[in-house]
């Protein structure tokens, strides 16, 4: 039995090993045995949140002028995890403006060339997470800790929800991580939950990004006939921004 048990936390912390590898920057090095271990563990989306955000809301906590503190949590945010799901946004904004069917709007997110939409979907996320970092730099650090964290561990879990749930439009990396059933959500969920202990603004966070990953699925369903890998980076980039901009509105109120 401990053989097992043994052998089922390693094939965990694999996975997460993995996860750290494709979602992040960190030096954990690349393998084809981590990453299989991911694919086959949606529940290392939202554990990679809990790392993610707790690093990125650094800046917020040490004290400086809010401006810097918010340029500084944005500085590490993507230092952290790197960029490769803005590349996700990026190729959704230039298909959104695009005019044309279905296969001109694949085609849109296959090119590697940057159009105005996508620089325009780049420049709003970007200026609305550094407002949001804002937000919360001024408020009492704790807070802003639990909001950062709740918008990653909920960002991440919309991008799980998006392996349980969707189904993909072609072959490509959507389809490695799409292949799940519905019941598999349990296990990111299970990760997630100790999110309720952060309070209401980081609750509201999470129902953020899940209603942004929700609203990208929509739009690859109803536009590309299901998911690719970009939705995966979509789902992130835009779950963490609802997921920041709900957390503050409810702190606010609270």
């Amino acid at each position: 039995m401990a053989l097992n048990e043994g052998s089922l936390a390693e094939r965990h912390l694999t996975a997460l090993r993995g996860a750290l590898g494709f979602l992040t920057r960190a030096p954990v090095g690349h393998d084809e045995r981590a990453w299989d271990a991911f694919r086959a563990t949606p529940a290392a989306f939202p554990a990679v949140g809990w790392i993610v955000g707790a690093v990125a809301a650094g800046p917020l906590l040490v004290g400086v002028p809010a401006p810097t503190a918010a340029f500084g949590y944005l500085l590490a945010l993507y230092a952290i995890s790197g960029i490769n799901h803005a590349d996700g946004v990026a190729d959704l904004g230039d298909a959104t403006v695009v005019h044309g069917g279905p296969e001109k709007r694949r085609a849109v997110l296959k090119d590697t060339e940057i159009g105005v939409g996508a620089l325009l979907a780049l420049g709003v996320v970007l200026v609305g997470v550094a407002l949001a970092g804002l937000a919360l730099a001024r408020r009492p650090p704790g807070g802003a800790l639990g909001v950062v964290v709740a918008a990653e561990v909920g960002a991440k879990l919309g991008m799980a929800s998006l392996a349980c749930l969707g189904r993909p439009a072609h072959e490509g990396l959507g389809s490695a991580f799409a292949r799940h059933p519905p019941a598999r959500l349990a296990g990111p969920a299970i990760v997630a939950a100790p999110v309720a202990l952060l309070g209401a603004p980081a609750i509201a966070a999470v129902l953020g990004a899940l209603g942004a990953a929700f609203g990208v699925r929509r739009w690859f369903d109803a536009t590309l006939g299901g998911i690719s890998g970009d939705a995966f980076g979509a789902a992130n980039e835009l779950g963490r921004l609802a997921g920041l901009h709900l957390g503050v509105i409810a702190w606010t109120l609270s």
